[in-house]
């Protein structure tokens, strides 16, 4: 089991390999549009599952 789990570990050089790559890919411009799009879809996902959630609350009352 741990011989499946060790493959998947990210250390700082994938991390900083993956940077390199975003940033060729997207160009340093276009990343902080792409980050507000990411944390405006986080934000409306949890927004969501909490409305989910209050509306099951309301519903076992």
């Amino acid at each position: 089991m741990n011989a499946l789990i060790i493959p998947l570990a990210i250390g700082p050089w994938q991390i900083a390999l993956i940077v390199v790559i975003v940033l060729l890919l997207f160009g340093g411009k276009k990343i902080p549009e792409l980050m507000r799009g990411l944390g405006s879809g986080i934000k409306e996902f949890k927004d969501a599952s909490k409305e989910d959630n209050s509306d099951k609350l309301e519903d076992k009352k």
